[in-house]
Parts: structure tokens; sequence; C-alpha cells
């Protein structure tokens, strides 16, 4: 796995139509197919034209994302065609046929679900279209990176989810009925952070997951899930939330509870958001992984890279800080 240094001044559907999307697409568009065996080639070309494939724009994650890419554009030499799937992996899919029906030299995105995006990334490798993958991977048995795309930029979601446990334990000295709020359901983010923090608090007998439901790492739909979790389980101790942005949700539920969030119940959560940052400063929230948006100086830096004929690792790992009490007045700068 290569780590690579983050540049911090640029500032986680129905299987019918995806199989029907799968068998209905064409041959190819009138441009060179690649060989089954070899990845794609990015153009020897200025401006390069780069397809980014948002999932949804309603958070401040995802926000600082997209921003990542705009503002990295000129500097790599690249020319954006954007969308935004709205929380949906059908748009998603459908907006990255749109991009290779248009001959876009590169493709990055990040998959909102690990198997509905699949059947795009083998046919934009057939139209030889190279694809990188930022943020969210998909299902390794499907596709492989390395083999069918260059590349996933990313965290590691099992590290944040036991880095995360790892505080919790110490913040509760080893006793908590916890309430778990879990991302979208299918994403490797979610994935991922449920495993590393379910497999620590396993190993823990004073620590245990009474419910555990998705809140679609969204800020409301967290709060409503809170809330009624909250009403069957009033014994809740602790709340391990997959982003910042259900955690805030959760922050609410707490509140209008009559119960208060940092004292009455510990609350661990990953992102690193401004909003984050702010709660942990105002003692409601207890600590947040760090999972770095900033993917646009790192996808320019890898695609530059491969274009070189430099060899790409199938991981290029990001690495994420770590945020609570003792050290938040010095890192609101990383907020977003």
């Amino acid at each position: 796995m290569l780590s690579l240094t983050k540049k911090t001044g640029l500032r986680p559907i129905a299987a019918s139509f995806i199989a029907l999307a799968a068998l209905t697409f064409s041959a190819g568009f009138g441009i060179a197919h690649a060989a089954d065996d070899a990845l794609p080639k990015i153009p020897n070309k200025k401006p390069l034209r780069v397809g980014f494939a948002q999932t949804e724009s309603n958070n401040p994650w995802r926000l600082a994302e997209t921003r990542s890419f705009k503002e990295i554009a000129s500097k790599c030499g690249w020319q954006m065609v954007m969308t935004d799937a709205n929380s949906s992996a059908a748009k998603q899919v459908a907006d990255i046929q749109s991009m290779i029906a248009q001959h876009v030299d590169l493709l990055v995105f990040p998959p909102r679900e690990e198997k509905p995006l699949v059947p795009v990334i083998m046919q934009a490798k057939k139209a030889g279209i190279p694809v990188i993958l930022v943020d969210r991977n998909v299902d390794q048995s499907m596709a492989k990176a390395g083999k069918d795309y260059i590349t996933f930029i990313g965290s590691d979601f099992i590290d944040q989810g036991q880095r995360a446990a790892d505080w919790l334990i110490k913040a509760t000295n080893g006793k908590a009925t916890i309430i778990e709020l879990e991302g979208s359901t299918g994403a490797s983010a979610a994935n991922d952070r449920k495993k590393g923090f379910d497999e620590v608090i396993a190993k823990n007998p004073g620590m245990k997951i009474v419910a555990s439901q998705s809140g679609d790492f969204a800020r409301d739909k967290g709060r409503q899930v809170m809330e009624t979790l909250l009403q069957a389980h009033p014994d809740v101790t602790a709340v391990y939330a997959h982003n910042d942005e259900m955690a805030l949700g959760a922050i609410a539920a707490i509140k209008a509870a009559g119960k208060q969030p940092g004292k009455d119940i510990q609350i661990v959560t990953i992102d690193g958001t401004k909003g984050g940052l702010e709660a942990i400063k105002a003692g409601e929230l207890g600590a947040s992984v760090q999972s770095s948006p900033f993917f646009g100086p790192l996808a320019c830096d890898v695609a530059q890279k491969y274009a070189k004929g430099e060899t790409i690792p199938p991981w290029v790992k990001v690495s994420d800080r770590f945020y609570d009490k003792s050290n938040v007045d010095a890192s609101m700068q990383y907020g977003y």
C-alpha cells in the first residue's frame, strides 16, 4: 500500500435495473477498445476530459470532495464533466454511462454502493476509458483494482471503526450500552466501519451494541433513527455514528429526549467536519476519526504517475487524523 501526502491547501437500486443496464451496454462507442487483460491508458493530451460522478451533495463531506476536484482541475490540466446522483445508485450508473458515451478520457468517482457500480467499471474498461475510484471501493470479487480499474484511493474504513471503538472503550471505562448509526446500506464505508467497530467491541464483555440501523449518512435521517432507537432503548449510554452528520442528528435527538450528549451519552463518529469539530469543542461529541474528502490533488497525482508508466498499487491509502477534546482547538483549521 502506498501513502501519498495530502495537499491540505486544496480543500464514507434495484438489482433488476443494474442487471438490465449491464445487458444493454453497447459493445463500444466508436473508440478503441482495451484488451480484456490490459488496463486502458490515459491519453497524452491537454486538457484531459475527466468525468467525476458524485453520489450526492447533501452534506459538507461531499461538498468538500467535489470542491477539491474543481480546485485542482486547471492545475492538473483537466476539463471536468461533473454530475450528481442525488443519493441514487441507479442515477450514478446512468451518469457514468453518459460520460462513457461522451468519450471522456478518464473517469474518477466514489461508487455509492459496492455492487451496482461494477458493470459500468467493466464497460469503461471495454470502451478504453481508465477508471480511478475514490473514497469508496467496489466488491473485489466482481472487479479488481489493478486489473479492471487503476486503483482505489481512500481511507482504511476498518481501521477507522477500530479507532472509534478503542476511544469509546476508554471513554466509558469498558462499560457501555451502544446504539450504532450505520451509513448507506451497501456502501463500502458503511460495511467496513461497522466491521472494524463491531469486532473490537465484541472482545469487550462490558460493551454491548443493543441496536444498529442505517441513517444513510444523513443528518435528518440520523436524527429520526436515533429518536426511535432512544425510545426502544432508553438506557443507552453511547452512540457510534458512521459519520459526523448522523452524529449531529443524534445529538439533536438526545437533547430532545431531555438528555445531555457528552455526559449522559458518549458519542464517537467519523469524518472530521467543521460541525463535528465544533461539537467536540462544545463537549457534546466525544471524538471523530478524520476521513479526508480532499481527493482532487491525490487523484491528479495518481493519474499523472499512471500516465508516465509508473506502477500504481491497487490501494493508495490515505492517512487520517483523530480529533478529541485534547487537540480540537488546534485542529479547527482542518474542518470543512
